[in-house]
């Protein structure tokens, strides 16, 4: 069941009464998709010199990301042809937002154009193509890296790793990366030092996305080390600890429960610093 919620920006989201979770921060759900997912991955930069674009949302819910993502660059580039992969469990959420008119608020055509992808699950134009890929993730995930589509800019906007662990793990992020291009950026609001390992054993070099209506900033992620902005010691420091040790999922197929029990138990074990120490050590300091 979905629950119409306003956000501080004047844009609306969902609260998922299954995940017991909004869809995005109370701040602002227009703003967090232009700050934490369109801005970090440099699209208006990279549409200014691209005669092309391509970029895989996973879990596309309301559309947010993607409306964002075509608003920048056909602001910064109209001739750029984008071509966008959205991944997503089911289409009750982007049907759902698409009668309510909440993506009404971008320009044209780009309400019409996700209320036809949110129909007929894939659209293309003379400068756009997109496709809505519906199902578990985790297997919708291996039919874009086996088509070859490479993105130019990943969004990771899963719900968070205590309530949807299966697309936190380190299985998982590595697949996700490897649908990455060389030059492209993931980008991703979750700044769990779980997450941000599982990022590094996929290959990425991680940086610090900006803070947007949450206490913490979010993630940015790359093969290249260039324009990340970098961790502050106290990130740097958690990934040190037991809270940085990653979820595994090894077939792709378990469920929520026995990834976090797995998790719990390889936490037991370890004798890296307990985050409350961490946290505790970090608090006296400020």
């Amino acid at each position: 069941m979905l629950t119409l919620q306003l956000t501080e920006d004047g844009s609306y989201t969902f609260y998922s009464q299954e995940f017991k979770q909004a869809f995005h921060s109370t701040s602002g759900a227009k703003e967090e998709a232009e700050k934490k997912f369109v801005q970090p991955c440099l699209l208006r930069e990279k549409a200014a010199h691209s005669s092309s674009l391509q970029i895989l949302d996973i879990c596309y819910g309301l559309g947010y990301n993607t409306a964002a993502a075509i608003e920048a660059i056909s602001q910064s580039n109209p001739n750029c042809y984008l071509e966008i992969i959205a991944l997503e469990l089911e289409d009750l959420v982007p049907k759902t937002a698409i009668s309510h008119q909440l993506l009404d608020s971008w320009p044209h055509p780009i309400p019409s154009l996700l209320a036809e992808l949110a129909q007929q699950y894939h659209l293309e134009t003379l400068n756009f193509k997109a496709q809505l890929l519906l199902g578990d993730a985790r297997l919708t995930l291996l039919q874009v890296y086996q088509s070859g589509f490479r993105a130019d800019a990943i969004f990771l906007d899963p719900f968070s790793p205590a309530k949807c662990p299966q697309l936190w793990t380190i299985e998982f992020i590595t697949q996700v990366a490897q649908c990455l291009k060389p030059t492209g950026y993931l980008a991703t609001y979750s700044c769990a030092a779980s997450i941000r390992t599982a990022l590094q054993e996929a290959g990425l070099k991680i940086g610090a996305a900006p803070n947007v209506g949450r206490r913490s900033p979010g993630t940015i992620a790359s093969f290249a080390a260039c324009n990340l902005p970098p961790l502050s010691l106290q990130e740097l420091e958690h990934l040190q600890t037991k809270a940085a040790i990653p979820y595994r999922d090894p077939s792709l197929r378990d469920t929520a429960q026995t990834i976090e029990q797995r998790r719990l138990k390889e936490q037991e074990t370890s004798f890296l610093e307990p985050s409350s120490h961490w946290k505790k050590r970090w608090n006296q300091l400020k």
